[in-house]
C-alpha cells in the first residue's frame, strides 16, 4: 500500500505524519528531527511525501520508495538529502487537521493503518510549535519525561 505521508524515527519510536497537501507534514518532521538531535536524542527521516506500508507480525512497517529515499522537500529550497532509514515500525500516527478541527484536549484516538489500530494525535496543521510539543509529550521525551 502506498500512502501520502511523512515518516520518521524519534528516539526508539516511529511516527507517521498524515494530512492534506500543504498541511505541514514535512515541516513538522524536520522540526521534530532538529529538536530531537539538539536534545541529544536519535532522529531520522524514513520517507517524505510517499510511504509504502505493510503489516508485519501485528505491527505497521513503513518503507521509503527507493526513488525518494532520504529526500525531504524543504519549503523554499526544494528536495534536500537527509540522513535516513529505509524502514521503521510505526508507534504513533499524527494527523494534521485544520485548526478548528484540532481538539484542545483529546480522548485517546486510534487510526487503522494496514488493518492495524495505532494511537493517533489530531494536531493543528501548519502549527509546528504546538504539534512538535504534543508529539514530544506523547513520546514522553525531554522535556516531558
Amino acid at each position: 500500500m502506498n500512502i501520502h505521508a511523512t515518516a520518521l524515527v524519534l528516539g526508539d519510536r516511529g511516527v507517521l505524519i498524515t494530512g492534506a497537501s500543504g498541511s505541514g507534514k514535512t515541516t513538522l518532521a524536520l522540526v521534530l528531527i532538529r529538536k530531537f538531535l539538539l536534545a541529544g536524542s536519535f532522529a531520522r527521516l524514513v520517507a517524505d511525501d510517499q510511504i509504502f506500508v505493510k503489516p508485519r507480525h501485528g505491527r505497521v512497517v513503513v518503507y521509503s520508495p527507493r526513488t525518494i529515499a532520504g529526500l525531504a522537500e524543504v519549503y523554499g529550497l526544494g528536495p534536500q538529502l537527509l540522513p535516513h532509514f529505509e524502514s521503521a515500525v510505526v508507534d504513533l500516527v499524527v494527523r494534521l487537521v485544520p485548526k478548528a478541527d484540532a481538539p484542545r484536549l483529546s480522548d485517546p484516538l486510534t487510526e487503522t493503518v494496514a488493518s492495524i489500530a495505532l494511537p493517533r494525535l489530531d494536531l493543528p496543521s501548519r502549527n509546528r510549535t504546538a504539534s512538535s510539543l504534543a508529539v514530544a509529550a506523547w513520546l514522553k521525551t525531554p522535556p516531558f519525561c
